[in-house]
């Protein structure tokens, strides 16, 4: 399962693609917020549920659970629903987004499709959606381009035989602090981030900067070719360090500091010009 966030009308639906099957999961509480408006979503699915069964419904029964990522920032089993089974269940709930609401549910459902066909048109959907929630283009190229150097990182990673979670998780920390002085929780508290990605929430520059320590990272892996997991955090070491200095010259010149409070809803939004940031 592959967990992604969906935008309907500015607001996020929490979902999951299952390769095997070719389904999409939607967060039926994600799902209920949106066509009730409710104050306590979670609630008002409860209450439904129980009505459901008593009116001898197998949707209930039939839907799953999985762990999707909660406000707390944390994973949490979540009641979800297939394409099939949420139009079966909007039809129980009043709402004058039903309608707009399901015709989305068909065209996600047919993007993914295409998509399968062409992964270029992934790439055309995250920019879709970058600028639907009010990015600017040029953060959007920026955005996009540490999308892909960031997996050709990862992909470095695995074929050393390093493991997704906590490997992954440590390397990344220690490219964080040696350029940015920061681990990613320290750079989301900086920022006043929770749940948020912390890239969604970074200037121009301190993507840039980013990519340039992860990119380094790989060059370096590639040609010195790490074997333990301490010549590995050497490694990333290394390539925050390139960082690192680039930042530092940078400052030195402008008179600026890189790393900015500024995030996404308190600047780099309203902001167009992301590069203004905070001496």
């Amino acid at each position: 399962m592959k967990a992604n966030i969906q935008i309907f009308e500015k607001k996020k639906v929490r979902t999951a693609w299952n390769e095997e099957t070719e389904e999409w999961y939607f967060a039926i509480v994600d799902v209920i917020a949106i066509l009730t408006e409710s104050p306590n979503p979670r609630k008002y699915w409860s209450v439904l549920k129980n009505r459901l069964k008593q009116e001898g419904s197998e949707l209930t029964t039939n839907c799953s659970q999985l762990k999707l990522m909660a406000a707390d920032g944390k994973k949490y089993l979540t009641d979800v629903a297939t394409t099939e089974q949420l139009f079966r269940l909007i039809q129980s709930i009043p709402s004058p987004k039903a309608e707009p609401f399901k015709q989305w549910m068909a065209q996600i459902a047919k993007e993914r499709l295409e998509q399968i066909q062409d992964p270029e048109l992934s790439i055309e959907q995250a920019m879709t959606d970058y600028k639907r929630l009010g990015y600017s283009d040029n953060w959007i190229n920026q955005r996009l381009k540490s999308i892909e150097i960031r997996k050709e990182l990862t992909d470095e990673w695995k074929s050393k035989g390093l493991q997704e979670g906590v490997q992954f998780a440590t390397l990344t920390d220690i490219i964080y602090k040696t350029w940015a002085n920061k681990t990613a929780k320290e750079y989301k508290q900086f920022k006043n981030l929770k749940k948020e990605n912390l890239r969604d929430n970074m200037t121009n520059t301190e993507l840039v900067l980013s990519m340039l320590a992860e990119l380094s990272t790989k060059q370096i892996s590639e040609t010195s070719n790490p074997e333990s997991f301490d010549e590995h955090s050497q490694v990333a070491k290394q390539g925050g360090e390139v960082a690192l200095n680039a930042r530092m010259e940078l400052e030195a010149k402008t008179g600026k500091k890189v790393i900015s409070p500024m995030n996404a809803k308190q600047g780099i939004l309203l902001n167009k010009n992301t590069e203004e940031e905070q001496a």
